[in-house]
């Protein structure tokens, strides 16, 4: 796939939230931080069982082919709140997506970070302005199957698909209500997530990732809201993970609040995967504040490109 340009220009209609292992940490550091059974189910106003609704919610997806994201990452540690949002498109079809994200200001607020461009393709995660040392014409380049929370959070911005996909894993649900979100009405449900489930009945692509989120994250359970529009699409879906600090200090562990946020479906999707001599095999360094779980140390992420 590397080098591949994939363009996606819909008439569908309808229209209308990991960076390598440091980016938690960094964030995190500057920031200053050291059931029931399948059928615990509620009918959802013409919408049919939400169970089984929200096993479809990834179909419905790739169905609408492509859409434009928001994302936003809410981490809590020891009283600290940080937030990393990104913005960008998504093909479905492809699994191929790009997202600008940034990344808090220093606790002072005197620093911004630039942004960090990231590109999203099965298996991978490209990142352009990640981390001190590397050039600024180079990309890092992560194997998502090697991240311990299978790139869910690592990134600062949950792969929308793979947001979808964690829907496959639903156990319990139950229908909310009708509400309206963006000028769009949509059913919102509640209910949790089993990882371990989600990669059984992934895709290819996702499998071994949320496979290795199951056994990374502090639990396996993941508590959600979706919303989604009247032909089944997520509109918007917030997850709540957990997972072990990861500092050398081994205190406390982190708490994080994931959402997506999908609109204008059938948006064109312009996607160019980095050749092989623009992606950076070297060490990237670590920042100020950076503790255990830089890339390619804590979250064991490749990110030599040869990989």
């Amino acid at each position: 796939m590397v080098g591949r340009e994939r363009e996606l220009r819909s008439g569908r209609p309808g229209g209308g939230l990991a960076l390598a292992g440091g980016v938690v940490c960094v964030c995190l550091a500057a920031a200053g931080c050291s059931g029931a059974g399948e059928g615990a189910s509620v009918q959802g106003a013409d919408g049919g069982d939400p169970v089984a609704v929200l096993h479809r919610a990834a179909d419905r997806l790739v169905a609408a082919g492509s859409a434009k994201a928001r994302t936003a990452m809410q981490m809590a540690s020891g009283g600290t709140r940080v937030t990393i949002r990104g913005e960008g498109v998504y093909d479905f079809e492809e699994r191929l997506g790009r997202l600008k994200v940034r990344l808090p200001q220093d606790p002072a607020g005197s620093s911004e970070h630039r942004p960090i461009t990231e590109l999203l393709a099965p298996g991978a995660l490209f990142m352009k302005n990640r981390g001190a040392g590397v050039p600024d014409d180079k990309w890092v380049r992560v194997e998502t199957d090697s991240l311990s929370d299978g790139n869910l959070v690592t990134g600062g911005a949950t792969d929308p698909f793979a947001a979808a996909e964690v829907l496959r894993g639903t156990r319990t649900a139950r229908f909310v209500g009708r509400t309206e979100l963006a000028g769009t009405k949509v059913r919102h449900y509640r209910g949790t997530a089993d990882l371990g489930r989600a990669a059984r009945g992934a895709s290819e692509g996702n499998r071994k990732a949320l496979a290795a989120a199951a056994e990374g994250f502090a639990t396996a359970e993941v508590p959600f809201d979706a919303y989604l529009d009247d032909e089944g699409r997520i509109r918007k879906v917030r997850h709540r993970f957990s997972f072990a600090n990861g500092r050398q200090d081994g205190t406390g562990t982190v708490d994080v609040a994931s959402t997506t946020l999908l609109y204008d479906f059938g948006a064109a999707v312009r996607v160019r995967l980095p050749e092989d001599q623009d992606i950076y095999a070297g060490r990237i360094a670590e920042e100020p504040g950076e503790g255990a779980g830089a890339a390619g140390e804590g979250a064991g992420a490749a990110v030599d490109g040869k990989n």
